[in-house]
């Protein structure tokens, strides 16, 4: 699938998710079955010519839902001041519907295809440069989403490239979080 193409279901998707404000409970309309293709496809698509990002990877797109970070989280300078990222540097976020150290993500159904939860493969993830408690919650399928401060993390769909910060403000409800596990408002 061309990558204008999964812009384009992206793009849809996040609509869709903008009108009904991220609720728990999943649109009548949502997108077809196939919007989910992409995510399942961008794994395999990763461009092989594209030159590492500095303090990353190659092809570092959006990850897909339930993605594991790929190593530890770390500290990025970004317009909004230093950033926490994934080992690829990705940005990201926190959802202000999560209450802290409830031990539950207040992002569900349709919410989780734009937002996809960080994951980590153990219950004590690698960190370099975050000073805020990091921890882990289980996901209702069993993974360890990552929490810093008690909140859980997600990634944005629309975030494509190391340092974007494309899901800042979105809703007024999703925010980039800080090395200390402060919310970037």
């Amino acid at each position: 699938m061309s990558k204008t193409l999964r812009i384009l279901v992206a793009a849809i998707a996040v609509c869709l998710l903008a009108l009904t404000g991220c609720s728990s409970t999943p649109p009548e309309t949502e997108a077809p079955p196939a919007a989910e293709e992409p995510a399942e496809e961008t794994a395999e698509e990763t461009p092989a010519e594209e030159e590492p990002e500095e303090g990353g990877t190659t092809g570092a797109e959006a990850p897909e839902e339930g993605a594991a970070a790929t190593g530890p989280l770390g500290v990025a300078e970004s317009d909004l001041g230093e950033i926490v990222v994934d080992s690829e540097g990705m940005t990201v976020y926190y959802f202000t519907n999560d209450e802290p150290d409830s031990g539950v993500s207040a992002c569900e159904g349709g919410c989780l295809e734009a937002w996809p939860p960080v994951i980590s493969e153990t219950d004590a993830p690698e960190v370099e440069g975050v000073t805020g408690e990091v921890g882990t919650i289980e996901t209702p399928d069993g993974e360890l989403q990552v929490t810093i401060n008690g909140m859980p993390i997600y990634y944005f769909v629309e975030d494509e490239a190391a340092g974007d910060v494309n899901g800042q403000a979105v809703n007024d409800v999703w925010y980039v979080v800080a090395p200390d596990g402060e919310m970037i408002q």
